[in-house]
């Protein structure tokens, strides 16, 4: 079966979007299925991956961020080529057009989506828009343009409940318990070194990334010895490391290492997430593989990952409730916190995540063989 995987904003440094589709992609090639994806660039672009075969399609810039955006004509002409049996969709904003070339060809398209418009948008919409009636209007239109939506999360379910869509399939995303392990951790702690706090995250709005500088200065004025250091990039990286000015805050960029990246999380005592716009928490997901207990807000999907005690701490994602979170992770032993985290990410294997896709295109490729 051929699946075509499809979505904008997949570039060296989108995080995990990317990492999303590379690992489905390759549970698809590995169980013998002919897998493409189909992504926007600078320019024409056919490669072969580890995870299978990569179009990148010349397209335009969007927004100052180095994002292209797929166009229709282009890209159809290249779906025209690749007589897909499934089409699967990463993009919002491509299933307007993706529909009507899925109904003339007869290609069924499968959403996957992988954020919450309203929770995204909350940071970016003025006081008194009307943020869930537009929500739920392009819900509606989504779920009726695609013959199933796949969603990661109770989070991201609910959105589609409000409209009372019918097609909606919950599919959890997975993590690469080999490359984020414990065993990566490099130091060793004693009583005298400050507490090391981590954050991996798009710096963007809403992430609320200043949320958990404003934890550090909590903790350090209330006279703990602690030191975060910060993951990822973005538009607001300069506004907060002026906020972090005179904190102990290290900023280190986007890492493209991931061996680095899982070793940098190990040697951390907890992580903080103060987003409260997840429909999953792929981050916090990998922290926990790392055996890393993390502090997340009430708010958004990452509470559904923490499973045992000392795998985390559930706040009300301000300021005060990340330093409380920490504290209470503090008073447990530190080899427990490790074991649950590691054992709450163990639960969520790539393999099972891409199980449980080709299960729902099992139907697909039946009709295809008949």
């Amino acid at each position: 079966m051929r699946i075509v995987q499809i979505a904008n904003f997949y570039t060296p440094a989108s995080g995990g979007l990317r990492t999303c589709l590379d690992e489905i992609g390759r549970g698809y090639s590995a169980a013998g299925h002919d897998r493409v994806l189909v992504v926007p660039g600078p320019r024409d672009a056919d490669e072969h991956t580890p995870s299978g075969r990569r179009i990148t399609v010349r397209s335009p810039k969007f927004g100052d961020a180095g994002y292209h955006v797929l166009t229709a004509r282009r890209t159809r002409a290249v779906l025209d080529r690749l007589t897909p049996d499934v089409l699967e969709c990463s993009d919002k904003l491509s299933v307007r057009w993706l529909a009507s070339w899925a109904r003339g060809t007869g290609v069924p398209l499968v959403l996957f989506s992988h954020e919450r418009i309203d929770a995204i948008l909350r940071s970016r919409v003025p006081r008194g828009f009307p943020l869930t009636t537009a929500a739920d209007l392009a819900n509606r239109r989504l779920s009726v343009r695609a013959e199933k939506v796949v969603v990661t999360s109770s989070f991201a379910t609910a959105e589609f409940d409000r409209v009372g869509a019918r097609n909606v399939r919950r599919v959890p995303l997975g993590v690469d318990l080999a490359t984020f392990h414990p065993g990566n951790r490099r130091g060793t702690t004693n009583s005298a070194d400050p507490i090391r706090l981590v954050l991996v995250s798009r710096l963007s709005r809403e992430k609320r990334a200043e949320r958990a500088i404003e934890a550090v200065r909590v903790l350090v004025d209330s006279g703990l010895r602690c030191a975060l250091s910060i993951v990822g990039d973005g538009p607001l990286r300069a506004s907060l490391e002026q906020l972090a000015t005179g904190l102990p805050v290290v900023f280190h960029g986007h890492l493209t290492d991931r061996p680095a990246l899982a070793a940098l999380i190990a040697d951390a005592d907890i992580a903080v997430f103060p987003s409260p716009a997840e429909t999953f928490g792929l981050a916090v997901l990998e922290t926990l593989a790392c055996g890393t207990p993390v502090v997340v807000p009430v708010a958004g999907a990452a509470r559904e990952l923490i499973d045992g005690p000392g795998s985390g701490v559930i706040c009300d994602g301000s300021p005060q409730g990340l330093a409380e979170g920490v504290r209470q992770l503090l008073a447990l032993p530190t080899a427990q916190r490790r074991r649950a985290a590691r054992a709450a990410a163990e639960r969520f294997p790539w393999s099972a995540t891409v199980e449980s896709m080709l299960a729902l295109y099992a139907d697909y490729e039946t009709a295809r063989s008949a």
